[in-house]
């Protein structure tokens, strides 16, 4: 059974065309011929017209024995060897901020008793934004005692104003 064809898209299509043109145009600057560069591929003058064209139905082997045949095989290391997109991809895991740097989603008032405190008047087992409870936090700084504070509320502290704050809490 025969594969199904995938018509190429646009940009496909003028990636090819331009490879044609730069193969027929490396088979010029060489001053060979469609027929010693056919014979020399093993394919037909007509198949290496087609290969110069850029058409789409023209398998990816028969580029590679085209360039192999021109002395441009060497080319193919190149493709794909600076794949930046891939690298971007690879690399943003390790480029995001550690947990412990970025600032919850929800941060609930009965987890961090000081800042209970400082929003008396809301409900203990309210949750709030981190803006929210870094305003609060720059509000009413005068009013905590920061030596009763217990390391995982002054670990929120410091990821609040690293992210929120972006490094400055205004006390």
């Amino acid at each position: 059974m025969a594969a199904k064809i995938v018509p190429p898209q646009e940009a496909e299509t003028a990636f090819l065309v331009a490879l044609g043109e730069r193969l027929r145009l490396a088979r010029r600057r060489r001053r060979k011929t469609a027929e010693d560069v056919a014979a020399r591929a093993g394919v037909t003058r007509v198949t290496l017209r087609r290969v110069e064209r850029g058409e789409p139905a023209v398998m990816m082997g028969t580029y590679v024995k085209v360039m192999a045949a021109l002395g441009l095989a060497q080319d193919l290391v190149l493709v794909a060897r600076d794949d930046t997109y891939g690298r971007r991809l690879q690399d943003e895991p390790l480029l995001r901020k550690p947990a412990a740097a970025r600032a919850p989603r929800k941060i609930r008032l009965a987890d961090y008793p000081r800042l209970r405190e400082i929003a008396w008047s809301t409900d203990p087992a309210a949750s709030i934004t981190p803006a929210e409870a870094f305003a609060l936090y720059e509000r009413n700084w005068r009013h905590l005692d920061r030596d009763a504070m217990d390391p995982k509320e002054q670990d929120l502290i410091a990821r609040l104003t690293a992210t929120v704050g972006k490094g400055v809490l205004l006390v």
